[in-house]
């Protein structure tokens, strides 16, 4: 089942990807008396027996043949997958590949970095490029979303606390980002961290087998697939839950493939510029695009 949240009214909606096009959820339940969740946060505290009682409840819809609760997709404002997570925690260096063009050594345990929620943003939104930096680059990445609280949770066990999975493009500044020792400020400009348009629930795919890309107006940028990572979802989950309470809806950035402008040498380094289009895609989830200004 493939969510999504979007924009009415000045409200945030959740909406489930079907063939007649995007069902308002809230609008069918509330038109048919349903106490199925009408919110991401009510997903994430019913856990697997209300995905499967919204499963239910979008087939039965689906047979009446109504369109009465479904939405073009073309005419939503998309939201970001995940609104207001608690964390946004980042995997850096997470692919050999980029470790190498990088020119960094390659990482023993994983790297560690945060972003803000002013970072989020969403399908097809706009991403301002900062005033004071010169040097944007893309990275597309597989997110996990978290689905209930992780604390100190085995690898074993690491996959079964995935609510699910969605697209996203850790966009960097990388003239700020090395402007000190310290990741931050390259990392957290606004609109920086675009997820979705949708999340994959966990159950219906294979996080280490994906293929993931990237596409900078068209161009094929970055492909590979998550079964490259370091450190795959089920080592990144419990690796960060043994010091950090992972909690319903949190995000997890797992790092990102060869192919980012960095790598390149530097007389072939073209930054992004405002007018560029990203489309970040993986496999079996979705296309996430982002044009900068």
């Amino acid at each position: 089942m493939k969510l999504l949240q979007f924009v009415e009214q000045n409200q945030i909606l959740l909406g489930v990807k079907t063939e007649p096009g995007i069902l308002n959820v809230r609008k069918a339940a509330d038109h048919l008396g349903s106490d199925v969740p009408v919110s991401l946060d009510q997903l994430f505290s019913q856990g697997e027996n209300g995905i499967e009682k919204l499963r239910d409840f979008v087939s039965r819809i689906n047979r009446k043949e109504t369109n009465d609760f479904f939405i073009p997709e073309e005419s939503i404002e998309f939201a970001p997958a995940v609104a207001h997570p608690e964390k946004i925690i980042c995997v850096g260096l997470n692919y050999l590949n980029h470790a190498k063009e990088a020119n960094m050594d390659i990482p023993t345990s994983p790297i560690l970095f945060s972003k803000f929620n002013n970072t989020l943003a969403a399908h097809v939104g706009m991403i301002p490029i900062p005033d004071m930096a010169k040097k944007i680059d893309y990275e597309a990445e597989l997110v996990i979303v978290i689905g209930k609280t992780a604390e100190k949770v085995s690898k074993e066990q690491a996959l079964s606390y995935v609510f699910g999975y969605t697209a996203g493009n850790d966009l960097s500044a990388r003239d700020l980002q090395f402007k000190t020792g310290q990741w931050l400020l390259g990392k957290s400009p606004d609109g920086f961290a675009p997820v979705g348009p949708y999340i994959a629930t966990g159950d219906e795919l294979d996080p280490q087998n994906l293929t993931i890309e990237c596409r900078v107006n068209g161009d094929l940028r970055q492909q590979a697939n998550t079964r490259d990572m370091i450190f795959d979802c089920a080592a990144l989950i419990s690796y960060i839950s043994q010091t950090i309470t992972l909690k319903p809806g949190d995000i997890i950035f797992t790092g990102t493939p060869d192919g980012v402008i960095l790598g390149y040498p530097e007389a072939k380094q073209e930054w992004l510029k405002s007018g560029d289009e990203v489309a970040v895609s993986i496999e079996h989830i979705a296309e996430l695009k982002n044009r900068l200004f």
